[in-house]
């Protein structure tokens, strides 16, 4: 269990943790023909919507109610009227979602009054659905908008229906990438169950050319899905920061929950599929034992690189377990954990101590770790400190592909072995990168690792080999 401490600094450096309506907005694009707003100045949602483009390289539709000296003294329901008109006109989506901003909470407006006020006297907007999140950008973080934005379209979209025995609803974490949301959903319906994803990035966000041009999301949960949401068996949340859009579910449709603090592993992957298998009343898929083999084999081959070795992490509290988790059963040593906001992930992550602080306080603790992961603004400390640099989280601007990346699951689990491997590889060089074991020290971790394994690994020649090279 960590213990988690606050960094008592008056300003942050180069500052880890992004905004409550960027996380919120975020959540907003994985809803089929949605405009997401923030209510709030125009330079609040240019810079979220920078960021957005340059990690996902994709047009983003992300409005604003523009707010200016005086509305932000006098009050801004003429702006939220005229920005809800206007989308209405321009871009006719069936879902218009509000976030405030710190400018807006500040002043204290009460959107939820003027919503109230505007569907009395505006009946043009009566078949668009608007849903209104707080989510001031001077408390939490990305995580913590991106869970109260889902939770808000439960609240206000679903509805209790009759049960169906065959459905689960997903409830994705903002750590994943719409490939791992694509593979969740491909192995919830390998059980023959139909699965509902709140949101689905997956849908608007996976980089696809669009057959035709329309001014909202491309993609993503339908209106219809999401009221479906209240007939699902078994309500799946993938991170702590979906706990409170579950218990919502709950409350509202009586539907079971689970939450997995993670899915990058292979204890944890083992329980989904078990908990599938029993809601489905169907055996596990031969294709994902095979998968859980080859994971085997990747953590077998993976340890010699990773045994030993001290980490800096420095990511959103979900992120930092899942990752973080993965490394320590891999025989990495969690030296420098920094996250932004509290978690109860925090609790479970095995490292002694997280830093709720910024990048600087990441670029100290890892001045004597091998290994840095956290997002495209960790890049200069890395570069200072001229260590190998994960890039992992949001945003992730100067490499391409981000929503095509894989972490959960098996298959994911294994690919990013694989990519924190080959790093540790080409850090060590042409001419020790096919030598092993590497160091003594390194050796004596990965054996440790070894003996902790299952049968397979214990059977295997290669463990047999480390075990006598690291009694001599």
């Amino acid at each position: 269990m960590a213990s988690v401490v606050e960094s008592k600094k008056a300003c942050a450096v180069n500052p880890l943790k992004m905004s409550q309506p960027l996380g919120a907005s975020f959540a907003f694009l994985g809803l089929d023909a949605c405009m997401p707003v923030m209510h709030g100045s125009q330079g609040c949602t240019s810079f979220g919507l920078v960021l957005l483009v340059r990690h996902f390289k994709e047009a983003i539709p992300l409005q604003t109610t523009a707010m200016n000296e005086v509305t932000s003294i006098l009050g801004g329901y003429d702006n939220i009227e005229a920005a809800l008109l206007n989308i209405r006109k321009r871009a006719a989506p069936r879902v218009i979602a509000i976030c405030s901003t710190g400018l807006t909470e500040t002043k204290g407006d009460d959107v939820d009054g003027y919503i109230v006020t505007v569907r009395k006297r505006k009946p043009e907007l009566d078949d668009t659905e608007i849903i209104y999140v707080s989510t001031p950008d001077y408390v939490g973080g990305f995580e913590d908008g991106y869970s109260h934005a889902v939770t808000a379209i439960v609240k206000t979209l679903v509805k209790p229906l009759p049960v169906n025995a065959r459905q689960v609803t997903l409830l994705p974490g903002s750590h994943l990438a719409p490939a791992d949301i694509d593979e969740l959903r491909e192995i919830i319906e390998a059980f023959g169950l139909s699965c509902i994803v709140l949101p689905d990035i997956s849908g608007s966000l996976d980089g696809h050319i669009a057959p035709d041009w329309r001014g909202t999301t491309l993609g993503g949960t339908t209106l219809e899905q999401i009221r479906a949401a209240g007939a699902s068996a078994l309500t799946l949340g993938v991170g702590e920061q979906t706990r409170e859009a579950a218990e919502a579910l709950q409350n509202i449709a009586g539907t079971p929950l689970e939450i997995f603090d993670r899915l990058t592993g292979l204890e944890v992957n083992d329980r989904l599929l078990q908990r599938l298998a029993q809601v489905s009343g169907q055996p596990v898929p031969a294709k994902y034992r095979r998968q859980r083999s080859q994971l085997l084999d990747a953590m077998l081959d993976g340890h010699f690189y990773t045994g030993g070795i001290k980490v800096a992490i420095a990511a959103e509290p979900d992120l930092l377990l899942a990752v973080g988790s993965l490394l320590h059963e891999m025989g990495a040593e969690l030296h420098c954990c920094v996250s932004t906001t509290k978690s109860a992930s925090h609790a479970r992550l095995p490292a002694t101590t997280v830093i709720l602080g910024d990048l600087e306080d990441f670029e100290r603790g890892a001045a004597d770790c091998d290994l840095l992961i956290t997002h495209s603004h960790g890049r200069q400390a890395a570069e200072r400190l001229n260590k190998p640099l994960l890039r992992i989280g949001f945003p992730v601007f100067d490499r391409i592909g981000n929503a095509h990346r894989c972490q959960v699951g098996y298959r994911g689990t294994m690919a990013l072995i694989f990519e924190i491997a080959n790093l540790m590889i080409a850090q060590i060089g042409h001419h020790h990168a096919t030598d092993w074991p590497l160091t003594p020290e390194a050796l004596r971790a990965a054996s440790a690792v070894a003996q902790a394994k299952p049968d397979q690994i214990q059977a295997s020649a290669r463990y047999q080999e480390t075990v006598a090279a690291a009694s001599a």
